[in-house]
């Protein structure tokens, strides 16, 4: 997925030329934690279904997130590797053998691409991504391929935080 995303990432560079998300109240809260991660890490806690940036020692920004379903979860350390604004989705062979309709690419901006506004892409070979969702419903729950979804809104708010580069570690 990452290498598809990464051909259709002209296209989105096109149309993120024209396109600016309208700014919203993102859902993260300032949270105390016990963990100490350097400041700019991405903590991902699949069985809290939540996502913590952290801002300083003992500070995170906490969101809530959709997580990979059961048999598509993984946890290790990982980077961001690509930042996308209204990415083209192309479906890998794993999500087009359980939906088997699904055309070749789904437009960026379309209420089918399951990517949202916006979609972080991580390191390590597989096809995974940190990435907004057209179905907020699904929000707090194991519902993905092993992606990770956020609402519109909170993907923007930690889009513009992060880099390439940025490490990303999930744990179960």
């Amino acid at each position: 997925m990452r290498a598809k995303i990464l051909v259709l990432a002209g296209f989105a560079v096109a149309a993120a030329l024209s396109f600016v998300p309208a700014p919203a109240q993102a859902h993260g809260d300032r949270v105390s934690v016990k963990d100490s991660y350097l400041p700019g890490t991405i903590v991902i806690r699949t069985g809290e279904r939540r996502l913590y940036y952290f801002v300083g020692t003992g500070e995170a920004i906490r969101y809530p997130v959709g997580v990979g379903r059961a048999g598509m979860q993984w946890a290790g350390t990982a980077y961001i590797d690509g930042k996308y604004i209204r990415p083209a989705w192309t479906p890998p062979a794993s999500i087009r053998g359980d939906y088997r309709r699904l055309p070749p690419v789904v437009p960026g901006g379309s209420s089918h691409n399951p990517m949202g506004v916006a979609a972080m892409t991580l390191s390590g070979g597989g096809e995974y991504a940190i990435h907004g969702t057209n179905a907020p419903g699904t929000i707090g729950g194991f519902v993905s391929h092993g992606c990770i979804r956020m609402y519109n809104e909170d993907i923007m708010d930690l889009y513009s935080r992060v880099s390439i580069g940025t490490r990303v570690v999930v744990t179960r």
